[in-house]
């Protein structure tokens, strides 16, 4: 089942049920007004959202329409949490190279997490919008899960049935700030502004043998300025699976129905598939060359993040971010 939020000019949009081509939709408020009613729901209402997917997807329906992902906002336009992990290893070496820090002991047995802003996320079109570039403006591109309630101390034996939709992100980091802030041990903040999803959230059963073991057996393409930049598979070189993430987070609090969390940056060993992010590409250079020549992003800069089917069909629609100046 593919979801979606049309604005409405309400805070939280109309909820939209999107055949599998990403082409034709309908209502389902009628359902649930919007996605976090569904959710809050799901047992109640989720067979209902199946039931009329299958009957757009099979051309049942007649007050269809055409999707317009301009009119989009992102699959939750706010969640009550959004928690961002570090699961490939290979992106958190490479960028702690990048500004001079060690990589954890615990590297390979305790997952990283931050707990990123969700009073706004921003929808797949939307502008990076800042007031100058000397934030050093990155891109990441991520896999991203939407769950259910989690109780406290839920084992990843057990997480798999919590995770309720799959979406991808793009988790704007401004690299310049991070250094300063996180010297002050107390995490990110200022240098972690508003995170865009994907037009579309997904029912992991749409990703068919491609979702095992929470983790998603796909590339994530990322085209800058038009150009390809990575091409990643997000499966093999992901440490630390969804399941790991969720009983990590829920050690010592439960997850209340709507909470996102990512994966981080997806990232592989082979440079020939390229990177997710300009901060690894220019760790890279660094390494190779000896001089970083890849600059950060720039006002009129464009990313598109997308993920691909194994017969060529778009999953989850495609993020498409310009960078605008942000006027007073």
């Amino acid at each position: 089942m593919k979801l979606a939020t049309r604005d409405n000019n309400t805070r939280d949009g109309e909820l939209i049920i999107v055949d599998k081509a990403g082409q034709n939709a309908c209502l389902a408020t009628d359902i649930a007004p919007n996605l976090q009613t569904a959710l809050d729901n799901w047992s109640e209402l989720s067979m209902k959202l199946t039931q009329r997917y299958n009957d757009l997807c099979q051309k049942n329906l007649t007050n269809t329409f055409q999707v317009d992902t301009n009119s989009l906002l992102a699959p939750l336009p706010r969640a009550y949490e959004w928690i961002d992990g570090s699961a490939y290893i290979n992106h958190i070496i490479l960028v702690r190279k990048a500004r001079g820090a060690e990589p954890p002991e615990t590297l390979n047995t305790d997952p990283l997490v931050y707990q990123g802003g969700s009073g706004k996320l921003l929808g797949p079109n939307a502008d990076i919008e800042h007031f100058d570039t000397t934030g050093g403006i990155d891109f990441e591109s991520e896999i991203t899960v939407i769950t259910d309630d989690v109780p406290m101390g839920t084992k990843k034996s057990d997480a798999a049935g919590n995770i309720k939709l799959i979406m991808l992100a793009n988790d704007v980091s401004l690299r310049n700030i991070i250094p300063d802030e996180l010297k002050k041990g107390f995490g990110f903040f200022v240098s972690k502004p508003a995170t865009a999803f994907s037009p579309f959230a997904i029912t992991p059963d749409e990703l068919g043998q491609s979702w095992d073991g929470g983790r998603v057996y796909l590339p994530l393409k990322t085209t800058y300025n038009g150009k390809p930049f990575g091409n990643p598979n997000s499966g093999p070189e992901m440490h630390f699976s969804f399941l790991d993430l969720i009983q990590h987070v829920t050690q010592t609090r439960s997850l209340t129905a709507g909470t996102i969390i990512g994966s981080g940056t997806v990232s592989n060993k082979d440079q020939s598939k390229g990177s997710s992010c300009l901060a690894e590409k220019r760790m890279l250079e660094k390494i190779e060359k000896g001089e970083i020549t890849t600059p950060f992003m720039s006002f009129g800069d464009t990313v598109e993040i997308e993920m691909l089917d194994n017969e060529g069909n778009s999953i989850f629609g495609k993020i498409a971010q310009k960078v605008v100046e942000k006027r007073d």
